[in-house]
């Protein structure tokens, strides 16, 4: 009679013994790479790390945001960092830029049907391309990155959203701060997908369906998951969109509204722009990676948003000084995976099985904390405590997430 096997594995060293290991028949090519992966014939797009992932439920980690870790490494080597660290006071000139460019290309359409090929061809190529960069314009002022002081960010901001057509700016600074500190957070990340979304959506019609409104799922989402407090800034937000709108209506008709509405749709839709909103926090090639870098050229109309693995580490650098940052600590950033292509990312979300809605970082709480000590090693200085100067920083985004849902002035907007 043969014996029985209790062992746990039932003989085996682990429960991946035994499986088929991944090939080209079974998995699809990776999409990602990291710049510094060594010689270019051990860049396989086959050589996987990790089998894919559950495609029922998105991944559940233990651990914190990885952002805060990396910080705190990258000031224990290289405290110069804090250089990096500022305003940007070109920001202002390109939003006015931006703003003067789709309000004037918005009066001329005036005279064109929005059915028509040019109408429909300028939405798209132009003003989806300049929307989608004032998208972004938020996003940095939303960092207190315009002006020294809190109010005229705000103000700029609510500026940038007029020619997007929909009031938003003001409700977006909340949640994205809370996306910034809570990254990954079930309830609190509104970027996060739903359970409904992964029921509904996870197929290729689903997939196409998402990429091509993912704007209304950007706006909507965060109302029904995460309700806000309405303050003077909302209602300013409000008050001057709904004022804009009037004037623009009244005085050159409805055409050059719908302009402004319609580049916003495409500005979130199949735009090779709005690749950003699935290549930043989707998982990919099996890989545990909360968020992902895109080095290329669109990066020019887009706030250097691609470096977001930059921007979570440091949300307090400008655009302008995110590649400076990426060529500081090149032994960090040039390690991990990347996407080469934004319009790519949206083509291979729609057709990859491995990559779907179920593609995100999920964690109950803030999850368990990586400290890192860096007395006495190298990089540190005199005079400068990374562990201190990571708090600080935390203490920063508590006083953006406190800022963005108070009307009042904070006491540095009134001293200065």
């Amino acid at each position: 009679m043969s014996e029985i096997n209790y062992s746990l594995f039932g003989g085996a060293e682990s429960l991946d013994e035994g499986r088929t290991p991944p090939s080209k028949f079974n998995r699809a090519p990776r999409r990602t790479f990291a710049v510094n992966e060594g010689d270019e014939s051990v860049r396989d797009e086959y050589a996987y790390t990790a089998l894919p992932q559950d495609p029922k439920d998105f991944l559940w980690l233990m651990t914190e945001e990885p952002h805060r870790s990396r910080r705190m490494a990258i000031m224990r080597a290289h405290p110069e960092v804090t250089k990096l660290m500022g305003r940007e006071p070109l920001t202002k000139y390109v939003v006015l830029f931006v703003v003067s460019l789709q309000v004037t290309i918005a009066i001329l359409m005036r005279h064109h049907s929005p059915l028509s090929p040019l109408f429909i061809f300028l939405a798209y190529a132009i003003g989806g391309t300049a929307n989608h960069n004032l998208f972004l314009a938020i996003h940095e002022i939303t960092h207190n990155l315009a002006f020294r002081r809190i109010a005229p960010n705000k103000i700029l901001a609510i500026f940038a959203n007029l020619p997007i057509g929909i009031p938003y700016s003001a409700a977006f600074k909340g949640y994205h701060i809370e996306h910034h500190k809570f990254l990954g957070q079930d309830g609190i990340d509104t970027d996060l997908p739903t359970r409904l979304e992964i029921i509904c959506l996870n197929n290729v019609l689903g997939k196409v369906f998402f990429a091509t409104f993912q704007i209304l799922f950007y706006a909507l989402r965060p109302t029904f998951v995460r309700a806000q407090t309405l303050t003077y800034w909302h209602f300013l937000n409000i008050l001057a969109q709904v004022v804009f709108d009037y004037m623009l209506v009244s005085t050159f008709g409805t055409r050059p509204l719908i302009y402004l509405i319609m580049s916003s749709f495409f500005a979130g839709s199949l735009h090779p722009c709005a690749g950003h909103f699935i290549a930043e926090h989707y998982l990919w090639d099996g890989l545990e990676q909360e968020t992902y870098s895109y080095y290329g050229p669109l990066n020019i109309l887009a706030y250097n948003v691609g470096y977001h693995n930059e921007h979570h580490d440091f949300p307090s650098i400008p655009w302008t000084r995110l590649p400076a940052l990426k060529a500081l600590a090149p032994e960090f950033y040039d390690t991990i995976p990347s996407h080469p292509s934004w319009p790519m990312v949206i083509v291979n979300f729609i057709r990859d099985k491995e990559v779907g809605i179920f593609a995100r970082a999920k964690r109950i709480g803030k999850g368990r904390r990586i400290e890192i000590s860096v007395a006495g090693g190298p990089g540190a200085t005199s005079g400068i405590s990374c562990s201190k100067i990571v708090d600080l920083d935390d203490e920063a985004i508590d006083q953006e997430i406190e800022s963005s849902s108070e009307g009042d002035l904070t006491e540095s907007d009134k001293s200065e």
